[in-house]
C-alpha cells in the first residue's frame, strides 16, 4: 500500500485530504507544517506528499527545499496544494522540486487525475 503524507496547517484541508487519499487506497499521516512534515519524512519517507505552501513554523518551499536536499528526499512525489493560480507561483514550486499542482479545493477526481500521471495511483483505481 502506498504511502501519503499531507502537510498543511488547515486541520480541515488535512481532513478532507485524508479522506480523498484513503478513498484511493493510501495509508495516510498528516503533518501541521513544514517541519513537522520533515520530521515525519525522517521517520518513514512518503511515496507522495500533498504539500500546502503557506504555512508557519516553515512553510512548502522550504519545506521542499530540505527535502530535495537529501538523497532520500528526491524519491516522494510532491503535489503541492494552493489557491494561487498565477505562473509566477507555480513555476516557483516547479523549479523548487514539485511534480505536480492541484488547485485548492480540489476533489477525488483531480487529485486521482494528478496521481495516476505521476504514477503513485494504486492500479486498482484507473482514472
Amino acid at each position: 500500500m502506498s504511502y501519503c503524507l499531507i502537510v498543511d496547517d488547515s486541520r480541515v484541508i488535512r481532513k478532507v485530504s485524508r479522506e480523498i487519499v484513503e478513498s484511493l487506497d493510501f495509508r495516510v499521516s498528516e503533518a501541521e507544517n513544514g517541519e513537522a512534515g520533515l520530521k515525519a519524512c525522517h521517520t518513514e519517507m512518503p511515496d507522495v506528499i500533498l504539500l500546502d505552501w503557506n504555512m508557519p513554523v516553515m512553510d512548502g518551499y522550504s519545506f521542499l527545499k530540505e527535502l530535495r536536499s537529501t538523497p532520500e528526499g528526491q524519491a516522494p512525489k510532491v503535489v503541492f496544494c494552493t489557491t494561487e493560480n498565477g505562473l509566477e507561483h507555480i513555476t516557483r514550486a516547479l523549479e523548487a522540486g514539485a511534480d505536480e499542482y492541484v488547485m485548492k479545493p480540489f476533489d477525488k477526481g483531480i487529485l486521482a487525475a494528478k496521481l495516476h500521471e505521476l504514477g503513485v495511483l494504486p492500479v486498482s483505481h484507473s482514472v
